[in-house]
C-alpha cells in the first residue's frame, strides 16, 4: 500500500525544466539577436561565455541535486512519450540554429574576430548537442536511432554512434578505451589518442559485424558511413548554397564541437581503472569507475549525463530515471567549470590528481596510470 501511494504521490520536480536542455543548441541564435540588439560584436562568442561562465556560476548558487526517483516509478518514467519528445526537440532546434549560424557567416561579411566567435558559439551548441546524439543514440528505436546519426552530422563525428557504444562501453576504465583518460595524462595528450583510437576503433567494429553477414565493409549498411554520408549531404548543400566562405566556419564549429565530447569523456574516467579477474578479464563497470557530479543546473542542461556511472550500467536508462551512488566518486564541480579545468593542465592535475589518489587510498597500483 505505501509503495503504491509513494508510485501516485511521487512528481518529476524537473519535469518542464528538462525542455531548458533544447535552448543550449539556441545559443547561436542568442548571439546573434544580441549582436543585433546592442551592437556589442563580444556577444558573438555568447556560447563559450554561457556556458563557461554563466553555468558554472548558476552551478555554485544552486547547488546539487541528489534525490533519485522510486524505483517503482521508473518503469511509468520510462514509458512517457514527452520525455523523448523533449529530445527530439532539441535536434530541431539544432538544425534551425546551425542553418540560421551558416547563413549569417555567408551574408553578413564579418570580421574575423566576429566570425571566430560564431563559429565557436555555434560549436559550443553543436558540441552539447553531441549529448542529445549520445541519449537517442542508446535506444532501440530506429527513428531515434537515425535522429543521432543527425544531431552528429554538424561536426562530422558520426562514428561516435558506432564506437560510444559498442566500444567505450565495454572497454570503459581500461588502458584499451581509447576514450577512457589515463592519471597524469593531459587533455592535449589525449586528444589525438581518443580521437584517431575511437575512429579506428568504429572502422574495425562496423567491419566485424558486417563480415559475420558475409558484407563489405563499404555495404551501405555500415553505420560509419551512414552517418558520415549524411554530414557529406549537409556540409555539401551548404558549400553549394553559400559558397566556399562557410568551409573555415564548418571546420572551426566542429573541431570545437568535437573536442567538448573528447574533454568530457577526459574527465568522466579520469585515472579510473577496472581491476583484471584471475581469468584475464575486467571486473564489471561498477559506480566507482566513473567521475559523477549531481550540481543541479549541467544536470539540467546535459540530460543528467553528469550521473554517469548509472549511465554505464544501465545504458537504455533515460536521462529522467538515473541515478545518484553514494559511492561513486564525485567531482568537485559540474562538468562545465571541469572543462575549463582540464584545458589547463596544471589546475587540472592539481585538482584531481589527489582525488584519484584518494579514491584509491594511496594504491598507486589501482590507478589507470599514463605511460612514458
Amino acid at each position: 500500500m505505501a509503495e503504491a501511494m509513494l508510485q501516485q504521490d511521487w512528481t518529476d520536480k524537473r519535469r518542464y525544466l528538462w525542455l531548458l536542455s533544447t535552448l543550449t543548441m539556441l545559443l547561436p541564435l542568442g548571439a546573434i539577436g544580441l549582436v543585433n540588439l546592442t551592437g556589442h560584436p563580444v556577444f558573438w562568442w555568447f556560447g563559450p561565455l554561457f556556458v563557461f561562465i554563466v553555468i558554472p556560476i548558476l552551478d555554485v548558487m544552486l547547488g546539487e541535486e541528489t534525490e533519485n526517483p522510486p524505483e517503482s516509478v521508473v518503469p511509468r518514467l520510462e514509458q512517457e512519450r514527452y520525455y523523448r519528445i523533449a529530445v527530439w526537440v532539441a535536434v530541431v532546434f539544432q538544425y534551425w540554429a546551425f542553418l540560421v549560424a551558416a547563413q549569417v557567416i555567408a551574408t553578413a561579411s564579418l570580421p574575423w574576430y566576429s566570425y571566430l566567435g560564431l563559429a565557436i558559439t555555434t560549436g559550443t551548441a553543436m558540441g552539447i548537442a553531441i549529448n542529445t546524439a549520445h541519449e537517442l543514440g542508446h535506444k532501440t528505436n530506429g527513428f531515434e536511432r537515425w535522429l543521432a546519426k543527425l544531431a552528429l552530422a554538424p561536426v562530422f563525428y558520426g562514428h561516435f554512434f558506432v564506437e560510444h557504444n559498442r566500444g567505450h562501453h565495454v572497454r570503459v576504465s581500461t588502458p584499451e578505451d581509447p576514450a577512457s583518460s589515463r592519471f597524469g595524462e593531459s587533455f592535449y595528450r589525449f586528444l589525438p589518442r581518443t580521437v584517431f583510437g575511437s575512429l579506428r576503433s568504429a572502422w574495425e567494429l562496423e567491419a566485424k559485424r558486417l563480415e559475420k553477414e558475409d558484407k563489405s565493409v563499404w555495404h551501405i549498411e555500415n553505420h560509419n558511413l551512414q552517418a558520415w554520408g549524411l554530414s557529406i549531404l549537409l556540409w555539401g548543400a551548404l558549400l553549394v548554397a553559400w559558397g566556399w566562405v562557410v568551409l573555415p566556419f564548418l571546420l572551426i564549429q566542429s573541431v570545437f564541437g568535437f573536442q567538448l565530447l573528447e574533454v568530457v569523456n577526459y574527465l568522466e574516467h579520469y585515472g579510473l581503472l577496472r581491476q583484471k579477474k584471475d581469468n584475464g578479464r575486467y571486473e564489471p563497470c561498477r559506480p566507482e569507475h566513473s567521475w559523477n557530479s549531481n550540481r543541479r543546473v549541467t544536470n539540467i542542461f546535459l540530460y543528467q549525463l553528469q550521473r554517469h556511472s548509472d549511465h554505464h550500467a544501465y545504458p537504455t536508462r533515460s536521462y529522467q530515471s538515473l541515478r545518484h551512488f553514494d559511492e561513486a566518486p564525485q567531482l568537485p564541480g559540474g562538468y562545465a567549470s571541469m572543462i575549463v579545468l582540464a584545458w589547463i593542465p596544471p589546475l587540472w592535475f592539481h585538482v584531481m590528481d589527489k582525488r584519484v589518489i584518494a579514491h584509491y587510498k594511496g594504491d598507486m597500483n589501482r590507478i589507470n596510470m599514463a605511460s612514458d
